[in-house]
């Protein structure tokens, strides 16, 4: 949880000074705008932390290997975003973008700090990329999903011509 905490610090140093104009740009050549980026991001942790919650209370035990989520960084490696954790058109305030992933994250927080680690590690659930990844590991890559979008922030402030 340390490196989640961590990566939280910077996106959130990403996102120091921006106004809703800028989170709201998009770049000319398409994609999505910074508080998009952020939505999603949102999105994701907070359908972690329900998952796992799900998965803890229905899931039966099912013990299975590591996988490589680190490699969730890589951005050459484009990945379609499941629906259900697309950003919304509608514009975004860095106030409500804030407190959106501060309720994500301690969501995430609470249950690494309340379930015994070998429950989290018993118990499993299905990634998109890296199939069947235990609960403790679906907590660590949240951190590392959002380095990778840490690094496509950057690229978008870039084309926009950001400075921070």
């Amino acid at each position: 949880m340390e490196t989640n905490d961590e990566t939280r610090a910077k996106l959130l140093s990403e996102l120091s000074g921006l106004g809703d104009e800028e989170l709201n740009k998009r770049p000319s050549s398409g994609g999505w705008s910074i508080g998009q980026v952020v939505e999603h991001v949102y999105l994701m942790e907070s359908t972690v932390a329900q998952n796992i919650q799900y998965t803890l209370e229905n899931g039966s035990i099912k013990v299975v290997s590591a996988k490589p989520i680190e490699l969730a960084v890589n951005r050459t490696k484009k990945v379609e975003a499941p629906e259900f954790v697309l950003p919304s058109e509608s514009l975004k305030t860095a106030e409500n973008l804030e407190q959106k992933l501060h309720t994500s994250h301690e969501s995430i927080r609470t249950l690494y700090n309340s379930v015994d680690k070998t429950k989290l590690e018993e118990k499993a659930a299905i990634h998109p990329v890296f199939g069947e990844m235990n609960l403790l590991q679906w907590i660590l890559f949240v951190g590392y999903h959002e380095q990778r979008h840490i690094e496509q922030i950057k690229e978008i402030k870039q084309r926009l011509k950001i400075n921070s």
